[in-house]
């Protein structure tokens, strides 16, 4: 989502050396009109700013913050979307820069919830706790409990409003499954039935069709961490971080079982050319073109990316719901619990920096009440993060919102952790770098190297 789309924390969006198409970062100042005997005063301007991934005002947030605005009751203030056109990776550097300065933060931002810790921890971010009180939805058990620990930073204040979570897992083509003689029902119980699916759709499904398609590159910035590399290596049971010492694991089996998966996949070159994979375009590609085309079998990739196919998204597919699958992604080697999702999600934070701090707690409140959460959540094809949305027959008719649900059981997180972002960088340079050739235990000793050296020796652990 993602976001992640994910839309998410969806891994999708434009060139890494694209530039803001309007930054968004210059919130217009009330005017006072001076006649302190007069009522009337100018509208204070609201500015959202959120990542345009290239598609302008098809973007799911886009269409959603337009349509809350229209229905916002205080017309004396205006809500003005603000969006930064860029690569995942590159959206939140523009926003770290954004956020230092009051003459560039927004009013309101969107925080895909793995930054906002380290975002929070910089002092870019206003805690809400004291507003969030004096909320009800807050407080009377509107929100899934354990989302509200997305958005708690390492100080144990919450530094914004989630709006949506999501699952991972396969997403496949039945129509070609079938065509090669795979089953339409496919539940793969280890790494190596879905690399045998990989290689029967390969020799089978002719040169046109990718067999599987995972992001593999840094310009795809956070969807290769999460969705690729963490899925694959919280799969063999190993984790990033090691909560009980406090320590970055540098070395492992796990870690290189993970890329030795990606190598495999690069090696029998079953999938995408890299000029397809390595730019920041890639997610869009797979989602959008190759797997409404025929082109893609299988599709490591999150829950929400069934919001392009709806009638008013970005790529409109009517027959998705009954061409596509979605299968658990299994552990290495189906060992217990026998499958696993990584799960992230968005929310809406307020800037230290912000000038209209009230009004734009006033609006999120507004937005993200049910009504507003359950047209975004259904629009963009993500998961909620309200309980009573999760129950309205609205959202459970969604085709593959339950089985998504599902996969949360045996959901895990990124380590809550000030310096995750710098690593998750390495794990991208090490993904990307198996990808286009350079060897599992190569790119493996050179990320311990680089990990080491970001977090220092005696907070890494060997295994």
């Amino acid at each position: 989502m993602t976001v992640g789309c994910s839309s998410s924390s969806s891994g999708s969006g434009t060139d890494s050396g694209s530039t803001p198409k309007d930054t968004g970062n210059e919130p217009a100042p009330s005017k006072d009109n001076g006649d302190k005997g007069t009522t009337e005063t100018a509208k204070k301007t609201i500015t959202i700013t959120y990542r345009d991934d290239g598609t302008g005002e098809k973007v799911p947030l886009y269409k959603w913050i337009k349509d809350v605005a229209s229905q916002y009751p205080n017309k004396d203030v205006e809500i003005k979307p603000t969006p930064i056109q860029a690569s995942e990776g590159d959206y939140f550097a523009k926003i770290a820069l954004a956020l230092k300065s009051k003459d560039t933060a927004p009013d309101i931002v969107t925080e895909d919830t793995f930054m906002l810790n380290s975002d929070a921890s910089a002092g870019f971010l206003e805690p809400l706790d004291e507003r969030l009180k004096g909320w009800g939805d807050w407080t009377n058990g509107s929100f899934i409990e354990a989302m509200k620990k997305g958005v708690t930073a390492s100080d144990g204040k919450v530094y914004g409003v989630p709006y949506n979570t999501d699952s991972r897992g396969l997403w496949y083509n039945k129509d070609i499954f079938k065509k090669v003689g795979l089953p339409e029902d496919w539940q793969p119980k280890s790494w190596d039935e879905v690399l045998a699916a990989a290689r029967t759709i390969k020799e089978k499904a002719g040169k046109d069709v990718v067999p599987i398609w995972m992001n593999l590159g840094k310009a795809t910035g956070e969807a290769t961490s999460m969705q690729t590399y963490e899925m694959l290596l919280y799969g063999t049971g190993e984790r990033l971080y090691d909560d009980a010492s406090g320590k970055w694991i540098t070395k492992s089996q796990g870690i290189n079982d993970a890329l030795t998966f990606i190598e495999t996949i690069a090696k029998e070159k079953l999938g995408p050319p890299l000029s397809k994979v390595l730019n920041g375009q890639a997610g869009n590609t797979a989602t959008r073109e190759y797997l409404p085309k025929g082109k893609l079998a299988i599709s490591l990739d999150g829950s929400w990316i069934q919001g392009n196919y709806l009638d008013n998204g970005t790529a409109p597919w009517p027959e998705y719901k009954d061409v596509l699958g979605f299968a658990p992604m299994p552990t290495s080697k189906g060992q217990a619990p026998g499958s696993i999702t990584l799960a992230g999600g968005w929310a809406l934070s307020i800037p230290a920096n912000a000038q209209h701090k009230d009004e734009a707690w006033d609006f999120i409140q507004f937005a993200l009440n049910k009504e507003n959460t359950e047209k975004l959540v259904i629009a963009s094809g993500n998961i909620t993060v309200r309980a009573d949305v999760a129950k309205d027959p609205e959202y459970t008719k969604m085709p593959f919102n339950e089985i998504s649900t599902e996969y949360l059981k045996n959901a895990e997180f990124r380590p809550a952790q000030d310096k995750y972002p710098e690593v998750s960088t390495q794990i991208q340079t090490m993904v990307e770098s198996v990808a286009s050739g350079t060897s599992a235990a190569d790119a493996a000793k050179k990320y311990a190297q680089d990990v080491t050296r970001i977090v220092g020796q005696d907070k890494t652990l060997e295994k």
